[in-house]
């Protein structure tokens, strides 16, 4: 296991001791103070003032109650959450997860990560994320209107297009960005379209926003492989998840040339050897609100598509060139990494926050496999968020093109601002060190020049 270095270990501790419970939060801490000292080493100012553990503790932590009433009058009571982790670089900026698992060590090792993906796209936003431990599963379209316009009644008073600017997460699609949006605006009695990011197009959305991270992680791989002259052209590829970053994952590696045979949700995964019919799988999820396996059945028998139950086997028992986990935490682990070096894998791009465990991570950079960690590869989302920020900001729309433009051209400045970073510090070809290092240093930076607050 990678060893902190000695000056940061009483930090790692104080973090553990101090977020007691929080498996997560301890995770994303550790895997960046891992690269830190080849930093502090050669930046020792960056010890000073308490910089590290300033950086290691949220700026602010919000917790409060949610009550709403189902469609029977029933009286629902859930937790809601907003951490602010971070502002140097600019307003709070994160998503909101709607998922029965959100609870303050996952969103702060969300908005932990967040801060350094932020800092990656080189514009000037902060780190922050939030959400509850409400599920939308099932649930009518009034009964998540109430809800949303309770949680909104109280996060609003911590919001504003300067101060903490969310975006969806998991569980947080247009129509509950339209119902976060209406109540704000309702409670404000503000046109204020910068606040949220993820609108619909009709009120001050940015086109692009629904493919940006899985249309960025794909470009992040890309360059990945052009190191050594490769492309996803005539390459296999696994994608976990079908939700917006595993679908448009999927789009974007077959504009590339590659192959994508299979797919997941939480009931199991669906393999496909003559390639994923991306418009099907669209039609399930999108239209239907289906599970995956509807995929097979809809297909027909006997063409080559097959379904595998959770239970039953992982995803990532399928053999592929190109690994990219795009559905939540700690889903590919390393059990699932050796299996996938055992068949041939080279390349491993996180289109979801944390996916791969240490132990993954390791493995696949024992082995040599190119390995994009979600600060980097997955940063395409909040990149346009940014630029849905900036299109509201000069009261402006730009075309499908132009943002996809600036989105690709994001994507390869970050990927190469971790590959020279792993190279200036010793790392070459690391480019998890070359990540945290890199949003470290972005973030850090202007920290030391505000001073001590």
């Amino acid at each position: 296991m990678p060893q902190i270095d000695d000056k940061l270990a009483p930090i790692y501790d104080e973090v553990i001791r101090r977020n007691a419970g929080e498996a997560e939060f301890h995770q994303a801490v550790r895997e960046v103070l891992e690269s830190l000292g080849r930093v502090v080493a050669k930046h020792p100012q960056y010890l000073d003032n308490a910089l590290i553990e300033r950086i290691c503790e949220p700026e602010r932590q919000i917790i409060f109650r949610i009550p709403w009433t189902d469609d029977q009058n029933q009286v629902h009571i859930n937790r809601g959450f907003r951490v602010q982790f971070n502002s140097a670089m600019g307003p709070y900026k994160g998503g909101l997860r709607f998922h029965p698992s959100v609870n303050v060590g996952i969103i702060k090792f969300l908005g932990f990560e967040q801060t350094f993906k932020n800092a990656l796209t080189g514009l000037p936003i902060g780190g922050g994320k939030g959400g509850s431990d409400f599920d939308p599963k099932g649930r009518s379209d009034a009964e998540i209107m109430r809800f949303c316009q309770s949680f909104m009644t109280e996060l609003y008073r911590h919001l504003g297009e300067y101060t903490d600017v969310p975006a969806g997460d998991i569980g947080v699609g247009a129509r509950e960005i339209g119902y976060l949006f209406g109540q704000y605006k309702r409670l404000t009695n503000r046109y204020e379209a910068g606040v949220l990011t993820g609108k619909g197009l009709f009120y001050g959305g940015s086109l692009a926003r629904r493919e940006a991270t899985g249309y960025g992680n794909t470009y992040f791989t890309r360059a990945m492989l052009r190191t050594d002259g490769s492309d996803f052209e005539g390459k296999t590829v696994v994608v976990s998840g079908s939700g917006n970053v595993a679908v448009y994952t999927i789009e974007k590696v077959q504009e590339f040339g590659g192959k994508v045979i299979a797919c997941s949700d939480s009931s199991g995964y669906i393999v496909d050897e003559g390639g994923i019919d991306l418009d099907l799988v669209k039609q399930i999820k999108e239209v239907r609100r289906g599970r995956i396996s509807d995929y097979v059945r809809l297909k027909g028998e006997g063409n080559g598509a097959w379904f595998v139950k959770a239970a039953d086997g992982s995803i990532w028992d399928v053999a592929c060139d190109v690994a990219m986990p795009s559905a939540t935490q700690n889903e590919l682990t390393g059990k699932d990494a050796k299996k996938l070096i055992k068949n041939g894998v080279v390349a491993v791009g996180e289109g979801a926050n944390m996916p791969c465990t240490p132990e993954a991570i390791r493995a696949f950079q024992q082995a040599g496999v190119k390995f994009g960690p979600g600060k980097a590869a997955n940063a395409g989302g909040v990149a346009t968020s940014a630029l849905e920020m900036q299109q509201n900001a000069s009261r402006d729309r730009w075309s499908f093109e132009k943002t996809e433009a600036r989105l690709a051209d994001i994507m390869q400045d970050i990927h190469d601002s971790c590959y020279t970073t792993a190279e200036e510090f010793g790392a070459p070809g690391d480019y998890v060190a070359g990540a945290n290092i890199a949003g470290f240093v972005r973030v850090a930076e202007p920290m030391l020049a505000f001073g001590v607050i």
